[in-house]
Protein backbone atom coordinates (compact mmCIF):
# COMPACT_ATOMS: atom_id res chain seq x y z
CA UNK A 1 0.00 0.00 0.00
CA UNK A 2 1.53 3.59 -0.88
CA UNK A 3 1.88 6.45 1.56
CA UNK A 4 -0.86 8.26 -0.06
CA UNK A 5 -3.55 5.03 0.28
CA UNK A 6 -2.56 4.62 3.80
CA UNK A 7 -2.94 8.33 4.29
CA UNK A 8 -6.66 8.17 2.82
CA UNK A 9 -7.55 4.62 4.96
CA UNK A 10 -6.73 6.28 8.48
CA UNK A 11 -8.58 9.52 7.22
CA UNK A 12 -11.84 7.62 6.57
CA UNK A 13 -11.78 5.21 9.16
CA UNK A 14 -10.81 8.62 11.58
CA UNK A 15 -13.78 10.43 10.58
CA UNK A 16 -16.04 7.32 10.67
CA UNK A 17 -15.23 7.35 14.33
CA UNK A 18 -15.79 11.26 15.00
CA UNK A 19 -18.16 11.79 12.54
CA UNK A 20 -18.49 15.46 11.69
CA UNK A 21 -22.14 16.86 11.88
CA UNK A 22 -23.36 13.63 13.54
CA UNK A 23 -26.86 14.21 15.28
CA UNK A 24 -30.04 15.90 13.65
CA UNK A 25 -30.10 19.82 14.91
CA UNK A 26 -33.66 20.82 15.21
CA UNK A 27 -35.98 21.98 11.94
CA UNK A 28 -36.10 25.72 11.82
CA UNK A 29 -36.31 28.12 9.39
CA UNK A 30 -35.64 26.84 5.48
CA UNK A 31 -34.95 23.41 6.51
CA UNK A 32 -35.63 20.12 4.67
CA UNK A 33 -34.50 16.44 6.06
CA UNK A 34 -33.95 13.41 3.55
CA UNK A 35 -33.75 9.89 4.45
CA UNK A 36 -32.08 7.40 2.33
CA UNK A 37 -31.41 3.81 2.10
CA UNK A 38 -29.20 1.61 0.14
CA UNK A 39 -31.05 -1.74 0.00
CA UNK A 40 -28.03 -3.42 -1.40
CA UNK A 41 -26.21 -3.59 1.92
CA UNK A 42 -28.50 -1.38 4.43
CA UNK A 43 -26.44 1.73 4.67
CA UNK A 44 -28.90 4.56 5.31
CA UNK A 45 -28.85 7.86 6.22
CA UNK A 46 -31.28 10.81 7.59
CA UNK A 47 -29.73 14.25 6.55
CA UNK A 48 -30.88 17.43 8.08
CA UNK A 49 -30.01 21.02 5.69
CA UNK A 50 -30.74 24.26 7.06
CA UNK A 51 -29.89 27.04 4.68
CA UNK A 52 -29.23 30.98 5.87
CA UNK A 53 -32.42 33.32 5.71
CA UNK A 54 -32.00 33.95 2.72
CA UNK A 55 -31.64 30.07 0.79
CA UNK A 56 -28.65 31.08 -0.57
CA UNK A 57 -26.23 29.48 1.57
CA UNK A 58 -25.97 26.33 3.50
CA UNK A 59 -26.39 27.27 7.33
CA UNK A 60 -25.47 23.53 8.62
CA UNK A 61 -25.75 19.87 7.56
CA UNK A 62 -26.52 17.20 10.83
CA UNK A 63 -26.90 13.60 9.95
CA UNK A 64 -27.87 10.54 11.73
CA UNK A 65 -27.14 6.85 10.53
CA UNK A 66 -25.73 3.78 10.19
CA UNK A 67 -23.51 1.58 8.26
CA UNK A 68 -19.91 0.94 6.45
CA UNK A 69 -17.12 2.95 7.46
CA UNK A 70 -17.10 4.28 3.84
CA UNK A 71 -20.92 5.55 3.92
CA UNK A 72 -20.26 7.16 7.48
CA UNK A 73 -17.23 8.74 6.41
CA UNK A 74 -18.32 10.44 3.46
CA UNK A 75 -21.32 12.20 4.93
CA UNK A 76 -19.12 13.47 7.62
CA UNK A 77 -16.23 14.53 5.06
CA UNK A 78 -19.18 16.11 2.97
CA UNK A 79 -20.92 17.80 6.54
CA UNK A 80 -17.37 19.41 6.92
CA UNK A 81 -16.97 20.44 3.84
CA UNK A 82 -20.50 22.14 2.94
CA UNK A 83 -21.16 24.11 5.92
CA UNK A 84 -21.14 28.03 4.93
CA UNK A 85 -21.00 27.08 1.52
CA UNK A 86 -23.29 29.32 -1.17
CA UNK A 87 -25.93 26.73 -2.24
CA UNK A 88 -24.84 26.74 -5.79
CA UNK A 89 -21.21 25.57 -5.08
CA UNK A 90 -22.83 22.70 -3.19
CA UNK A 91 -24.53 21.68 -5.57
CA UNK A 92 -21.50 22.07 -8.17
CA UNK A 93 -19.83 19.48 -5.75
CA UNK A 94 -22.49 17.29 -6.00
CA UNK A 95 -22.00 16.66 -9.24
CA UNK A 96 -18.22 16.32 -9.79
CA UNK A 97 -18.54 14.08 -6.72
CA UNK A 98 -20.57 11.89 -8.67
CA UNK A 99 -18.62 12.04 -11.41
CA UNK A 100 -15.90 10.89 -10.09
CA UNK A 101 -17.51 8.43 -8.06
CA UNK A 102 -18.91 6.92 -11.07
CA UNK A 103 -15.36 7.42 -13.39
CA UNK A 104 -14.46 3.85 -11.97
CA UNK A 105 -10.67 5.10 -10.86
CA UNK A 106 -10.64 7.49 -14.27
CA UNK A 107 -11.17 10.63 -12.27
CA UNK A 108 -9.94 11.52 -9.03
CA UNK A 109 -11.26 14.54 -6.86
CA UNK A 110 -9.37 17.25 -6.44
CA UNK A 111 -7.67 17.65 -2.69
CA UNK A 112 -8.03 21.67 -2.93
CA UNK A 113 -11.74 21.39 -3.81
CA UNK A 114 -12.68 18.10 -2.07
CA UNK A 115 -10.32 18.33 1.07
CA UNK A 116 -10.94 15.22 3.27
CA UNK A 117 -13.51 13.98 0.79
CA UNK A 118 -11.15 13.47 -2.04
CA UNK A 119 -9.77 10.64 -0.18
CA UNK A 120 -12.97 8.78 -1.52
CA UNK A 121 -11.77 9.02 -4.72
CA UNK A 122 -10.31 5.72 -4.61
CA UNK A 123 -13.97 4.15 -3.99
CA UNK A 124 -14.58 4.92 -7.93
CA UNK A 125 -12.91 1.70 -8.63
CA UNK A 126 -15.10 -0.59 -6.36
CA UNK A 127 -19.07 -0.49 -7.97
CA UNK A 128 -20.17 -1.80 -5.26
CA UNK A 129 -19.29 0.47 -2.70
CA UNK A 130 -20.09 3.92 -4.87
CA UNK A 131 -23.50 3.87 -3.72
CA UNK A 132 -22.84 3.65 0.54
CA UNK A 133 -20.23 6.33 -0.77
CA UNK A 134 -22.90 8.45 -2.67
CA UNK A 135 -25.58 7.98 -0.04
CA UNK A 136 -25.27 11.19 1.85
CA UNK A 137 -24.31 13.56 -1.28
CA UNK A 138 -27.82 12.04 -2.44
CA UNK A 139 -29.66 13.16 0.69
CA UNK A 140 -28.49 16.75 0.60
CA UNK A 141 -28.96 17.02 -3.07
CA UNK A 142 -32.51 15.85 -2.30
CA UNK A 143 -32.59 18.65 0.70
CA UNK A 144 -30.91 21.50 -1.44
CA UNK A 145 -34.05 20.61 -3.64
CA UNK A 146 -36.59 21.15 -1.25
CA UNK A 147 -35.38 23.61 0.89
Amino acid sequence: MSGLESLYQELILDHSKRRVGFGLADEEGRSATSHQHNPLCGDEITLRLRLSDDGETVRDVTWEGNGCSISQASASMMTELVEGMPRGEASALIDGFREALRSRGTMELDEDVYLDAAALSGVSKYVARVKCAMLAWVALEDDLARA
